[in-house]
């Protein structure tokens, strides 16, 4: 079988501005290939609700990757609207991977809890926000790793359950 196909999406406004290094990002990328992910897509875009929404819903559509990971745009901040980009794309919800996410990453930091972080699918892809923290975006999908391999062999239509 193949590599699982993935992209990576950050969103900030000053990274998009050239205002800061992005270091989330590369370091989603770095640890997506380190876990046999072949990284399709690689976006850095403002807090801009249809930019992210189109962008988004593009590399779903084109079938361009199996798992895209956002990173920002989660918090608190005015600013802040990856969750509601996400209700503009999603057509199944998947509770379980953000409620897992703040959960495990609360036993670190206990700010964890205000993410609004959330997962979903559409079409054949899995979508996970992520925290916009270099070291938070990397925990995260360190606890994800275990779930992945599963949860996109049954997004794709490749694994299958006989009764018993």
């Amino acid at each position: 079988m193949t590599a699982a196909r993935a992209g990576v999406m950050t969103v900030s406004d000053s990274c998009s501005r050239g205002e800061r290094e992005d270091g989330s990002g590369p370091a989603l990328r770095e640890a997506l290939e380190g876990a046999g992910f072949t990284v399709t897509r690689v976006a850095v875009v403002p807090d801009d609700r249809p930019r992210i929404a189109a962008l988004l819903g593009g590399w779903c559509d084109e079938c361009s990757c199996d798992l895209i990971l956002t990173t920002g745009g989660t918090g608190f901040s005015p600013t802040d609207c990856t969750p509601e980009a996400m209700h503009d794309v999603i057509q199944r919800w998947v509770p379980g991977l953000p409620e897992m996410l703040r959960a495990k990453s609360a036993g670190k930091v206990e700010t964890a809890w205000l993410s609004r972080g959330l997962a979903g699918i559409r079409g054949t892809t899995l979508i996970v926000n992520l925290p916009g923290s270099r070291r938070a975006a990397t925990e995260c999908f360190e606890f994800l790793v275990p779930l992945l391999p599963h949860a996109l062999e049954v997004l794709a239509g490749r694994t299958f359950r006989c009764g018993g």
